[in-house]
């Protein structure tokens, strides 16, 4: 059963300690906020569970602030109990059915590597679904060869829901994702470790404005 949900934005910031360049993840969100990022997901992999929330309240309250969704990386208990948007889960993590039991009308998205895995996330109830890698990345070990444009697109073809691209995607490459049919591009290092932050997030906004001025006028 697909679950209605509109993606907000077509950038899709994840926030990670590893790749923000030792700068506080206060102030990483702050500008990440501060230039128009409306969803933006936790992900601590490493950290323990009462840093893991006390950073997850910090981050609900600030989102909460600007109107930005906040999505909690694998972690459904912290989700629940930070008051996040909803939770994004991968193959190996909590099964989606067992997931919206606990998250009940909450946002869940899934990662996919593949049509049949998008297309059992979308029979599952999913929300939206990300989809990767697209390019060669290091931030994160998949298991999984990169995917292509091609792959998405066929994807984006099958499946209903918002697609989410993920994996390797910089600035100087999101405009390809969004082209093969993707609604956001999901960016980690290439927008948390840049210098300038605020800058890079503006860039990629207005980047998306014809694109929907285009859209809307056909």
């Amino acid at each position: 059963m697909t679950r209605t949900f509109d993606l907000p934005s077509p950038l899709y910031g994840i926030l990670d300690p590893a790749q923000c360049r030792g700068r506080r993840l206060n102030t990483v969100l702050e500008e990440l906020l501060g230039s128009g990022v409306k969803l933006v997901q936790l992900r601590f992999k490493e950290l323990a569970s009462k840093e893991f929330l006390h950073l997850a309240i910090q981050a609900r309250r600030e989102t909460a602030r600007t109107g930005c969704l906040l999505i909690v990386n694998d972690r459904v208990d912290v989700a629940l109990a930070s008051g996040a948007d909803g939770i994004h889960l991968g193959q190996e993590d909590l099964p989606l059915a067992a997931a919206r039991e606990l998250m009940g009308q909450k946002i869940i998205g899934i990662s996919t590597h593949d049509l049949a895995q998008a297309l059992e996330a979308e029979r599952g109830g999913a929300n939206y679904i990300g989809v990767g890698p697209i390019f060669g990345t290091h931030t994160k070990q998949t298991g999984y060869e990169p995917r292509g444009l091609e792959m998405l697109r066929q994807i984006r073809s099958a499946v209903g829901l918002p697609i989410v691209a993920i994996g390797g995607i910089s600035e100087a490459r999101v405009r390809e994702v969004w082209d093969a049919g993707a609604h956001a591009a999901a960016m980690i290092s290439n927008l948390t470790g840049v210098e300038d932050i605020q800058g890079t997030v503006r860039r990629i906004l207005a980047m998306a404005q014809p694109s929907s001025t285009s859209s809307s006028s056909e």
